[in-house]
């Protein structure tokens, strides 16, 4: 198991495996630092779990090797000159193979706690600061808004209005040379944190809190019992697979989060009440399975593929998000009557797809905004699933 900086380990993990060792001020509360409470409460939360899976699915006794190998290397590094850093050796050297496994295995798991609960403590500063403080009066360099309200003083609206729409955003994903972490691994974090963020909701009730934590004890259970590296060195293509994962649970909500935000900054009082402002200035990229750096398995074949499974994964996203925007536009032509331009889209997919169109019409009657998207929609999955007929040409 890579043993990560020993100053990180020691600066956000406060609190051995064990619930019961948390508070009890023993011989590790030398290895406390200062930490915020919400964050200790997260890792103390994690931790706990952990220890009771780890004795649930192997017995107390290797909980307590677990303990004792982190207390001896805390106190190794605090104490210099100690012996703990011999004393940890001396344990180790007892250890079988399988138990030196089991003991690397609880250490990768609870670093991943820790890591994920840390990240999620950023999160939640930052969604406080924006809760209590105006963005207009932020650093220029932290807040858009404030750095267009700069702008706008010195250069002036319209000037500013040129410069925002020239401007340009290409993040370019590219794989990590040493990534072994399974996608398996990464979802299974991402789920256990999207539950720590549902427990911060102030409506969740005991009945709630305790649902949630049944869930995260099935969750990290699965992180202890799913094999943690991947057996085989992964092809360009997995690492093509990999990186769309990141693209579906993160890149792709929060994106439309950034333009809109942007745009409410611009618009001022008028947001929401008028057309976007922002133009469409995120243009993504990736290098994974198309880049020539030399290595032999990239070929003309390869980078089909990668284009391939990256083109999937976004006309998956944009189909679904057109299928739920176009249930969700029930609104009737008595009360929102079309536009002309709504009406010259219908009218040119009617001539595109007679057939589609009576369909759609017939289950939604009188209801043209929802019509059209879910045609819309339709001409995705069918870009997606290479219907020339009806797919987009760009």
């Amino acid at each position: 198991m890579p043993w990560p900086d020993t100053t990180t380990v020691t600066s956000v993990s406060p609190h051995l495996i064990s619930p019961a060792s948390a508070d009890t001020g023993d011989n590790r509360g030398h290895a406390r630092h200062d930490m915020p409470e919400p964050l200790r409460a997260d890792v103390r939360l994690l931790g706990g779990l952990l220890g009771r899976i780890l004795t649930e699915s192997v017995g107390k006794d290797l909980l307590d090797d677990v303990e004792k190998l982190r207390s001896l290397t805390i106190a190794a590094y605090e104490e210099e000159g100690s012996a703990s850093i011999e004393a940890a050796e001396d344990l180790i050297a007892t250890f079988s193979a399988e138990r030196a496994e089991q003991v690397a295995r609880a250490f990768s798991c609870y670093f991943h706690l820790v890591n994920l609960s840390e990240e999620h403590h950023r999160v939640r500063i930052v969604r406080e600061r924006e809760a209590t403080r105006d963005p207009l009066e932020a650093d220029p360099q932290d807040s858009i808004g404030a750095a267009v309200t700069q702008l706008r003083a010195e250069i002036g609206d319209e000037e500013t209005a040129k410069r925002i729409e020239g401007i340009e955003f290409r993040p370019v994903l590219t794989a990590h040379p040493t990534e072994a972490r399974r996608r398996a691994v990464a979802a299974c974090i991402r789920r256990i944190t999207d539950l720590l963020t549902a427990r911060e909701s102030t409506l969740s009730g005991a009945a709630t809190l305790a649902e949630n934590e049944r869930r995260m004890l099935a969750e990290i259970d699965s992180l202890w019992r799913t094999a943690p590296l991947r057996s085989t060195k992964p092809s360009p293509l997995d690492e093509v697979r990999t990186a769309m994962l990141t693209f579906d649970q993160t890149l792709f909500q929060v994106f439309p989060e950034v333009y809109r935000r942007f745009d409410d900054w611009l618009a001022g009082d008028k947001a929401g009440l008028s057309a976007p402002q922002v133009p469409a200035f995120v243009r993504l990229g990736s290098w994974i399975g198309g880049d020539r750096d030399g290595n032999p398995n990239v070929t003309a074949s390869l980078t089909k593929q990668a284009a391939a499974i990256a083109s999937e994964h976004a006309l998956v996203a944009l189909e679904a998000a057109s299928q739920r925007l176009g249930r969700a536009l029930t609104l009737e032509g008595d009360s929102t009557p079309s536009t002309p331009e709504l009406v010259v889209l219908w009218q040119t997919q009617r001539r595109l797809a007679e057939e589609l169109t009576d369909e759609i019409a017939l289950r939604s009657p009188n209801e043209p905004y929802r019509r059209v998207v879910l045609v819309i929609a339709a001409r995705i999955t069918a870009t997606r699933k290479r219907n020339a007929d009806l797919a987009y040409a760009n």
